[in-house]
């Protein structure tokens, strides 16, 4: 229940902050062009908390979460007095219109500026872009990356972190067939390796899939498989296991290091496993059962051991900071490119060059707002900021009943000099709730297929 509540906190706190902030930017801009506004509501349906503020504006929290509006007086939606039919949204210019409309997405856009800024300025533990071995037959393989390989930088490109390199993969998609990195390997060498990407990646799933295609893996330096530490009360310590131990072979399978041990008893959970182990002198034959413990809803193994000091390693991490002004100009490219980004996979989904299985709905959001905030302050402000800027993006596509549809209608009017009929209104608006319905269908079918495959 504790993780539930969470995970359920995490989204809370994001959701409710985008939306506010979203809503508040249509709010600031609509009275600020003397537009009155009757209501600002955070969720639809039925109001849980309301309070009347000053010029009439309706405070409102309601039930459904998902979203707010700002209501505006307007003579399309009820009868105006004389005295006020100057502050109805209707009957301004409009280029006040479009101001309104329009301010919903940039305040979200805003936000992930200054989100971004926050981070790159305070700086933040980030993994080195350090290579694991890649799989045979991979395209890392195939371009002879090497173990501990760090890469310095895809196609001419500095490569701050593995997270970076992770984000500059994406943003290669669908972009040609080959990425050029360079790396340097542990006795300093420094060299190009020509990766393919193929034009088949397009169709898996790019967060999860991608590196793996590729045959990226994080680098895991060889520790030892002796152990360090052994929990009185756990599995490790019922059946004679002790600290010192050195791990030889798991069921028949030798060991080479630590991460050997951890995966092999994290995929027993309940499973009696063989471990032969050298103890001084002596090799000696223990059979211990990993307990059963629960990671993110999928079970896992333990034993209650811990590993013994590994002595000096590389070092994994390294810390991003940047001078405030420097914080800001890599923030604003930051959002932009992202911006971009979102809107050309969107494109290429529409086309069929990127599977829709890219598509993530609440559940997805709400999985990775609490893996974030898990992993600190600063990944999960900068997951804050991504999806802020997937919110502004949405919003500003042209689809009638989203921000952008109405920035379509204005504009139309703008050019044509009369405004769009209602009939034409009326029409885009079905066709926009259509595709609006048929990408959440899409957004949450691909939420249930993930919890299903773990």
């Amino acid at each position: 229940m504790s993780a539930f509540i969470h995970y359920a906190v995490s989204f809370a706190v994001v959701l409710g902050v985008l939306i506010v902030v979203h809503e508040l930017g249509h709010f600031a801009v609509a009275r600020w062009c003397g537009v009155k506004v009757l209501r600002f509501s955070v969720g639809f349906g039925q109001p849980l908390w309301r309070r009347q503020g000053r010029d009439g504006t309706e405070w409102v929290l309601a039930a459904f979460p998902l979203g707010g509006y700002v209501k505006m007086l307007d003579e399309r939606e009820g009868s105006v007095p004389p005295d006020e039919r100057h502050r109805a949204f209707n009957v301004q210019p409009v280029g006040r219109r479009m101001a309104i409309v329009a301010a919903g997405p940039l305040a979200n856009l805003l936000l992930a500026v200054l989100l971004y800024t926050v981070v790159f300025w305070q700086g933040a533990p980030e993994l080195r872009p350090l290579l694991g071995t890649p799989p045979a037959g991979s395209a890392l393989a195939a371009a002879g990356v090497e173990n501990g390989d760090e890469v310095l930088r895809l196609d001419g490109r500095d490569v701050a972190s593995f997270q970076d390199l992770h984000w500059q993969l994406l943003r290669q998609v669908g972009n040609g067939d080959f990425i050029v990195l360079e790396t340097r390997n542990q006795r300093g060498e420094i060299n190009d390796r020509r990766v393919l990407v193929g034009p088949t990646l397009a169709e898996v799933g790019l967060e999860a899939e991608l590196p793996e295609k590729l045959g990226i893996t994080l680098f895991r330096p060889l520790v030892a498989p002796r152990l360090g530490s052994v929990a009185e009360s756990g599995p490790a310590a019922a059946v004679g296991l002790q600290a010192g131990d050195l791990v030889l072979a798991i069921d028949g399978r030798d060991v080479r290091a630590w991460s050997d041990v951890v995966m092999a008893v994290r995929e027993a959970p309940g499973r009696p496993l063989q471990l032969e182990v050298r103890r001084g002198d002596a090799v000696l034959e223990f059979t211990v059962t990993p307990a059963e413990d629960n990671d993110r809803g999928k079970p896992i193994g333990r034993i209650g051991v811990g590993v013994a000091n590994p002595g000096d390693l590389p070092a994994m991490a390294v810390t991003v900071r940047y001078p405030l002004g420097e914080s800001l100009r890599r923030a604003v490219r930051e959002t932009w490119e992202k911006s971009l980004f979102s809107v050309q996979m969107f494109g290429k989904m529409l086309i069929g060059q990127v599977s829709l299985k890219n598509l993530s709905g609440p559940v997805t959001i709400a999985d990775y707002a609490g893996q974030s905030a898990r992993l600190g302050w600063a990944s999960f402000v900068k997951f804050m900021a991504l999806v802020s800027i997937s919110l502004g993006v949405l919003n500003l596509l042209p689809i009638p009943v989203l921000d952008g549809g109405h920035l379509m209608y204005h504009m139309l009017e703008f050019l044509r000099g009369r405004p769009v009929s209602e009939r034409a209104q009326e029409v885009g608006q079905r066709i926009g709730l259509s595709l609006l319905f048929a990408l959440m269908a899409f957004a949450l079918y691909n939420d249930f297929a993930r919890l299903a495959t773990g």
